[in-house]
């Protein structure tokens, strides 16, 4: 498949990239060359090729969901500028 200055013109406005006329053709041809390369990847037959998410198996670790308060309500509230009754204390913005 092969990309036209058009297009490429096209694609440097739509990621917002400025390109000088001098470079148009050369992207031009770079995008022709990768999109070739990916014709050639797609003429593989991985019909009996397990889709992988990582190299390496891995499981991922789980635990139990449970709800907590972090136990530390104490030390947070330490920063805070103002505390009112173990809350973040915040000036009244509606009038």
């Amino acid at each position: 498949m092969s990309v036209d200055e058009a297009t490429v013109r096209r694609i440097a406005n739509l990621a917002r990239i400025g390109l000088r006329e001098d470079e148009v053709a050369g992207f031009s041809r770079e995008l022709s060359q990768i999109l070739g390369f990916v014709e050639q990847l797609d003429e593989l037959d991985t019909s009996g090729v397990t889709p992988l998410t990582s190299a390496v198996e891995t499981v991922i670790k789980r635990r139990e969901d449970g709800v907590t308060d972090g136990g530390i309500r104490e030390q947070i509230l330490a920063n805070a500028p103002l505390e009112d009754d173990g809350y973040f204390a915040v000036p009244k913005v509606v009038e």
